[in-house]
């Protein structure tokens, strides 16, 4: 078998992004995939412009505008990617979070990302399912959503150069060779690790802890709410090291269902749904949109976030170990942030202008817990 010149582990969005542009540049490229599942095929989809750092914004701005130019041709090849422009509106509750909401607009226009303030009144125009008293929201209306497995499938189907993908189970990685688990090796030019959660069997000493989720999704109810909804405090949830948070987050599929979210737990890889987390999450949902509670639920789950001490993927070159890059820690916002995590690191191996500062995402800052 001819080896390829970078080797692709793990085919979710990150890697499927990875992929896509390493092909587009060129390069030869073999994805290797366990089918295990992962925060691709578990997420909500949600592609969404966050600004809790500077690092975070830039990799998700540049990320969005990539996502507006994809969007509509996946559409036009794979409808089942179902993307969609529908807006985020982040719900203020009470004049404190409304203030909130006031500062993040200025934050965000600084920025040149289009964004407006909306009062009470306009708010329960814009989406009468929400509960009355409610102080106004802050839209973003290029915030979109994707069906994410659907979305990493079109990726690796309509690269430039074809890409060559292998259902296959990762033993272990060495140098520029990797072993399979039926005791086959593949080799290539470089092999670029993205296997979310997974990541730290293959590369002792990542930096990475599971946040487990859970979602439930209803029947179709076309209309019934038309923006992405998310509570202001969802920020702050989202970024607790410790303990079980739920927040509000709502989202409408293109197929008329309403996708329910969202919870964190940390430090357990168990898949079963906990209930009491799980009637948690519904409660703070039904407070916001009462409505809910006369729907009809078909479906829940659960799904892992791979987290990083510091809230920002790792993305670039191991730092004792050249022949392989890294693509992991995404957390929650690994389909928003792939096109732009894919474009630095198709940079930096083609060694082409860089699209960003590399450096808050970068390896090094974990050198110390990194094993050569």
């Amino acid at each position: 078998m001819q080896a390829a010149d970078v080797i692709v582990i793990g085919a979710g969005m990150v890697g499927a992004a990875c992929a896509h542009l390493l092909a587009n540049a060129g390069l030869s490229v073999r994805v290797l995939d366990a089918r295990r599942g992962g925060a691709t095929q578990a997420g909500m989809g949600h592609l969404v412009v966050m600004d809790d750092n500077a690092a975070e914004l830039a990799l998700s701005q540049a990320s969005l505008d990539q996502w507006h130019a994809w969007g509509p041709r996946m559409n036009a090849d794979l409808p089942g990617c179902a993307y969609a422009n529908c807006g985020t509106l982040w719900i203020a509750a009470n004049a404190e979070e409304m203030a909130g909401a006031e500062a993040k607009t200025a934050g965000l226009r600084a920025h040149g990302i289009a964004c407006e303030l909306l009062d009470a009144p306009t708010l329960a125009r814009l989406e009468p399912a929400l509960r009355p008293g409610l102080h106004g929201a802050l839209k973003v209306g290029g915030d979109s959503v994707v069906y994410a497995p659907n979305a990493a499938q079109w990726l690796l189907a309509h690269a430039a150069r074809p890409i060559a993908i292998e259902h296959a189970q990762v033993a272990r990685i060495d140098g520029r060779r990797v072993h399979l688990a039926d005791g086959s090796v593949r080799e290539g030019g470089a092999v670029l690790l993205a296997a979310g959660i997974q990541a730290t069997d293959l590369c002792p000493g990542l930096p990475i802890r599971p946040k487990k989720g859970h979602l439930a999704i209803t029947d179709r109810y076309p209309g019934t709410v038309r923006h992405q909804l998310v509570e202001l405090g969802y920020i702050t949830n989202a970024h607790q090291s410790d303990g079980t948070s739920v927040a509000f987050n709502l989202q409408p599929r293109p197929t008329g269902q309403l996708l329910i979210g969202s919870s964190r737990q940390f430090d357990t890889t168990d898949p079963a749904i906990d209930n009491a987390v799980l009637a948690r999450m519904l409660r703070r949902a039904l407070d916001y949109v009462p409505g809910l509670a006369e729907l009809n639920a078909i479906r829940t789950w659960t799904g892992f976030r791979a987290a990083t001490p510091d809230g920002l993927p790792i993305i670039g070159r191991h730092p004792h170990q050249p022949d392989l890059w890294l693509a992991v820690g995404h957390e929650g916002l690994g389909v928003t942030t792939a096109p732009a995590t894919a474009q630095l690191l198709a940079a930096q191996i083609t060694g082409a202008v860089l699209p960003l500062d590399p450096t808050p995402y970068s390896p090094e800052r974990f050198s110390g817990s990194l094993i050569a």
